[in-house]
């Protein structure tokens, strides 16, 4: 099973309220029902769902729920990092892997043009034309790298963002049509 079907299974209330119980120690129907605060009925057509796709399984008369397969799900659909393009040209995309490691900057480019390539990247994460407090700014770069200061006075000098009075914009960078 995939990440998304398991999503799309808990995605209704009851089945979500139904697992939960199950997986916090709710062993039979009825313990479910009291659990969750969900009718019987609802309990019922929830567990049979969640039973056939396989997020349930009943032993004896008793519920369970095997949350092994959340790991396995992950494990078995994730796509290589190599295969994962951060951007659609080539030698941009390389600049980024060199300076891009698990979501997060491992270093500021000292050579312009890859620190403008890596910045315009970053300019990707606010919206053209909504105005940003120089605290929401901060929160989002702060989420890239340590040195988020050093982040948002660059955005500015390589016109990326505009800032007047602590208030912050988009001002350049490529955007998605």
């Amino acid at each position: 099973m995939n990440p998304e079907a398991i999503c799309r299974l808990l995605a209704e209330p009851e089945r979500l309220r139904t697992y939960a119980a199950v997986v916090l120690g709710a062993a039979t129907p009825s313990d479910v029902a009291t659990a969750s605060g969900l009718g019987a009925r609802d309990v019922v057509r929830a567990l049979a769902t969640l039973t056939d796709r396989g997020l349930v399984t009943e032993s004896g008369g008793r519920l369970s729920a095997d949350l092994s397969l959340f790991k396995t799900a992950v494990r078995d659909n994730l796509v290589p990092a190599e295969l994962v393009r951060l951007d659609p040209d080539a030698e941009r995309d390389a600049v980024l892997r060199a300076f891009i490691a698990d979501g997060r900057l491992v270093s500021i480019p000292t050579a312009r043009g890859k620190r403008k390539v890596v910045l315009e990247h970053l300019a990707a994460c606010f919206e053209p034309g909504v105005r940003y407090p120089e605290r929401a700014v901060d929160a989002v770069l702060r989420a890239w790298y340590h040195d988020y200061a050093s982040l948002r006075r660059y955005l500015v000098d390589e016109d990326l963002m505009s800032r007047d009075r602590g208030i912050y914009w988009r001002t350049g960078g490529p955007v998605d049509v």
